[in-house]
């Protein structure tokens, strides 16, 4: 294990050993336990007892999270041309189509989300191997293969996420920055817990939400209690 960082050994003394906090008591300790310069965003980490390998397990969603994420999304609207003006008005950064599909060809990937509709997406299928792997892949399950893009542009510019677990059967999400309130830090975990629950599958056996984990860029996580979720 490397040599502690100054600040990292500030955040561990401010961290009471062993402790689970409630998600209230995680949401402010977050906070403190965050030094660096930027507004570091606040992640989740919620280990699902579900076998991933398998389809009937598999959990995968979106969500809107009440206080959105922080984040500016860079939105790409692929679309014909009746839609662009409405893309463009519902605030997307990039709206086109070939001159798009060029580019992406071409290694440009500067962007968060990429939105388009049915009628396009056999356009973009050759463009998997560069999407692909960068998770911008547009997915009908995450709301970005839709009719109605102006919508789709709204919702994510609004804080809406998608999600999915992975081959540890842990899901990951960023649902926040330091410099949100507590309140707003606890009422967008909340929310995306509580969708993951709506999103149990009905073959997971035992225990469903084995541990949840709330952290910042660079901070230790804190463990939370599960049954604090609703409280």
């Amino acid at each position: 294990m490397g040599k502690l960082t100054k600040n990292q050994k500030l955040a561990l003394e401010k961290i009471e050993a062993g402790k689970i906090y409630t998600l209230k008591e995680a949401a402010e300790k977050v906070k403190e336990i965050t030094f660096t310069k930027f507004d570091a965003s606040v992640d989740i980490d919620v280990r699902l007892g579900v076998d991933p390998r398998k389809a009937n397990q598999m959990v995968r969603g979106v969500v809107s999270l009440p206080h959105g994420t922080g984040k500016q999304v860079r939105v790409l609207v692929l679309c014909s041309s009746d839609a662009e003006a409405g893309a463009k008005e519902a605030g997307a950064d990039y709206v086109g189509l070939d001159e798009y599909i060029e580019k992406i060809k071409g290694g440009w990937t500067d962007i968060d989300v990429i939105i388009t509709q049915p009628a396009i997406m056999s356009k973009i299928g050759a463009l998997g191997r560069v999407l692909g792997p960068r998770g911008l892949m547009p997915n009908p399950k995450s709301g970005t293969v839709t009719v109605d893009v102006a919508k789709a542009v709204k919702e994510v510019k609004q804080g809406k996420i998608d999600f999915k677990v992975d081959k540890n059967g842990i899901v990951h999400a960023s649902i926040g920055k330091v410099s949100f309130d507590p309140e707003k830090i606890r009422d967008n975990a909340k929310e995306f817990v509580n969708t993951l629950i709506k999103l149990k599958p009905a073959t997971a056996k035992g225990t469903y939400l084995k541990s949840i984990y709330l952290s910042s860029t660079m901070s230790p996580g804190l463990k939370i209690d599960v049954k604090s979720i609703d409280e």
